[in-house]
């Protein structure tokens, strides 16, 4: 039903991220879907919502409106859990609440200091990470860079994801770093590694520490749902949180 991170965070840090095994949809969606969005029966959803809160969860998470924005939405004292904000990214220092980030092909980001202090949720789509998305969530810490450690949860991978070149050359005017992140495929097509791109922007904000990247959703049907594969189709959702 979900898979847990491998890096070296804090024994006060809980993270996961779901498959599409283990719910109640039927489908295209079958069967864990977590998203309320994309056409599945509401109640199979909040189905399955409840049952990862129930299962796995301290409270339930806080769930966006994702629209591949660079926005941050702060949680603190002041948030207001009875709103549904838009927004790209999740950071907290408040405890026992789940941060959750939805994903069908981009690349969801889980960040987290050395001590546990601190944690973000990234939705990182390649307008989102071109946007700068990762940057701005990280200058929501306090703590400098370097303490933060970083997991790339599942998500496209670098064979299957062509792009035309007006979004290779979005990137190259920024850096020609991002060079390495694209290989040719044919006339006006590469192929993007969106955990490249990922890999290079937290190295660029200071993060060192980064794990993941290993898994491929389109080219593991059976445990992750794909947009680019099958269009209509859930969502898995990778989830932190401060013990």
């Amino acid at each position: 039903m979900h898979l847990t991170p491998t890096w070296h965070a804090p024994n006060n840090i809980g993270a996961l991220s779901t498959t599409r095994e283990g719910g109640f949809s039927d489908a295209p969606f079958a069967s864990l879907n977590l998203g309320l969005h994309v056409g599945d029966n509401q109640q199979h959803v909040k189905q399955n919502r409840q049952v990862l809160t129930t299962d796995y969860l301290p409270a339930s998470p806080i769930w966006l409106n994702q629209v591949h924005s660079s926005d941050v939405v702060i949680v603190d004292e002041h948030f207001d859990y009875k709103t549904t904000l838009t927004g790209d990214a999740l950071f907290t220092r408040v405890q026992n609440q789940p941060l959750a980030i939805m994903t069908a092909d981009c690349l969801p980001i889980l960040l987290s200091t050395q001590c546990g202090n601190e944690i973000a949720a990234i939705h990182g789509g390649w307008r989102g990470l071109n946007a700068g998305i990762i940057a701005n969530t990280v200058s929501n810490f306090s703590f400098p860079a370097s303490d933060i450690i970083a997991w790339l949860g599942p998500a496209i991978g670098a064979q299957q994801f062509e792009v035309g070149a007006e979004v290779k050359a979005s990137f190259i005017e920024q850096s020609v770093e991002y060079e390495q992140a694209f290989s040719a495929l044919k006339i006006n097509k590469y192929l993007l590694d969106i955990y490249a791109i990922a890999q290079l922007q937290l190295r660029q904000t200071g993060v060192k520490t980064i794990s993941g990247g290993e898994h491929c959703t389109v080219s593991q049907p059976e445990m992750f749902f794909s947009y680019r594969r099958d269009g209509k189709t859930g969502r898995m959702a990778s989830l932190i949180w401060r013990k």
